[in-house]
């Protein structure tokens, strides 16, 4: 059975160590001249908001998307022995992504706030971008709210590689967020207590399935199979 398959990257698939808030701080610095205040407010927003709270909690104009994008890839590029030496891949992670990406039926990607060429920086720190459809997937410049990402993720998977319009779509992510865009949007979701959200606020938020963290490969693929035969 076909299946689309879309992981969200920080605190699901790595923990980048602060190394995302840099970001955020050095691409605010190279725009607006000085260093924030207070750290970036994240916990599965998109890029375009982050920066945008950014810009208004301290008062100053946003420049256009475009100009704040190419300044949050220059902040981003080079950082992935930051991310090596600080952060890691989670645990089962590349075993879970490995069985997927073996199933020539599904189509397994990622569904994210950040910007895809920090996306892959961050995954690429770990080797584990060659396990994902990276041109099929959903990044931070996309859209301004979460759950619109899945309709462009389910088009790339259309357009790119012919899956049905009417194949499930699984998110799998750590935040309430990921929980709000799979049921806003019809989407199968796995939730995992793998960053600062706890398995009762990941429930509380509609999540029926939640999972501590993806250690047990059989049991991920296990679900992704169940919901791919629904």
């Amino acid at each position: 059975m076909q299946l689309i398959v879309l992981w969200d990257i920080d605190h699901t698939l790595i923990e980048n160590a602060g190394v995302s808030k840099e970001i955020y701080a050095a691409a605010f610095s190279s725009l607006v001249g000085g260093l924030p205040t207070e750290p970036a407010q994240t916990e599965g927003r998109t890029d375009r908001l982050i920066m945008r709270g950014m810009f208004r909690h301290h008062g100053v104009a946003e420049p256009e998307w475009s100009v704040v994008e190419a300044a949050l890839a220059g902040a981003g590029a080079g950082r992935e022995e930051d991310l090596r030496r600080r952060g890691m891949a989670l645990p089962g992670v590349r075993e879970a992504l490995t069985a997927a990406a073996e199933r020539r039926d599904w189509v397994s990607s990622v569904l994210t706030g950040n910007i895809a060429a920090n996306a892959r920086v961050k995954l690429s720190a770990f080797d584990l971008d060659p396990l994902l459809d990276l041109p099929v997937g959903a990044y931070g410049a996309d859209a301004e709210q979460r759950p619109d990402l899945v309709a462009v993720a389910r088009e790339r998977a259309q357009r790119l590689r012919g899956v049905g319009e009417d194949i499930p779509v699984v998110l799998i992510g750590d935040t309430p967020r990921d929980v709000e865009a799979a049921l806003a949007t019809g989407s199968e979701i796995i939730a995992v207590a793998s960053g600062i959200h706890s398995a009762d606020e990941l429930a509380a938020a509609g999540a029926s399935v939640v999972l501590p963290d993806l250690s047990d490969t059989e049991r991920v693929i296990a679900l992704l199979e169940g919901l791919a035969g629904r």
